[in-house]
């Protein structure tokens, strides 16, 4: 199975069943809350998210090679606050993975198309 066809897959089972085989041991990460190096932490990173909130879905756009090195994603992650008043929650953004000369990916960079404040709102926000 072809890189591209199993993180689609990841994303349709996120944050369960990842195919951390497809990253290498010092893959660096960063999104707007988050950086650092190694699957082992990519690894429980994903984990958190998933004991501590509720209906987490990762809803994927797009996905192409923007290059022979690089995958680049287009999604929307939703899921449900851990808060008594449980609001539904949501980030739209895109991530670039930089792949290495063995095909893992090196480099996973998530932007969020939305500022960590008006994240941080929709918690007190009636919609959610």
């Amino acid at each position: 199975m072809d890189i591209l066809e199993q993180i689609r897959l990841d994303y349709e089972r996120f944050p369960q069943d990842q195919s951390y085989h497809l990253y290498a041991d010092d893959v660096y990460f960063k999104d707007p809350l988050n950086e650092f190096r190694g699957v082992d932490r990519y690894r429980r990173m994903i984990g958190l998210i998933n004991r501590w909130f509720k209906s987490v879905e990762l809803d994927l756009h797009s996905i192409e090679y923007a290059n022979p090195a690089q995958i680049n994603t287009r999604w929307t992650l939703r899921w449900v606050a851990p808060v008594p008043w449980q609001p539904r929650m949501s980030i739209p953004g895109h991530s670039e993975l930089a792949l290495g000369a063995d095909g893992k990916v090196i480099s996973h960079i998530d932007y969020w198309h939305c500022s960590r404040l008006s994240v941080l709102g929709q918690l007190f926000s009636p919609q959610g």
